[in-house]
């Protein structure tokens, strides 16, 4: 059985994300790959006891790394912006 918190792994605390935190009442996590926009949202709504209006999702291929001769690839990941309803306080996960 699948938990919520399994579905998000760890909010994003960027420059950018922040922005868009400010800015258009969005939140930006790091979700499980096979992770689907429903679960998304369920998951944040029962996680923070917000309403969300839409999720945004993108997949990211992992980079290739190298240390001296060894070469290898960082794991395929998938980013979830969430944007919450009009009205909705916004939670301070980022300073806590």
């Amino acid at each position: 059985m699948i938990t919520i918190y399994d579905v998000i792994l760890r909010p994003i605390v960027t420059e950018k994300a922040v922005g868009k935190k400010e800015s258009e009442s969005a939140l930006c996590f790091q979700v499980h790959r096979d992770a689907n926009k429903i679960q998304i949202k369920s998951a944040v709504e029962k996680l923070f006891q917000v309403k969300v209006a839409d999720v945004r999702t993108s997949i990211f291929e992992g980079k290739l790394r190298r240390r001296g001769r060894y070469s290898g690839y960082r794991s395929d990941w998938k980013k979830a912006y969430v944007r919450l309803k009009a009205g909705e306080k916004m939670p301070e996960y980022v300073e806590s």
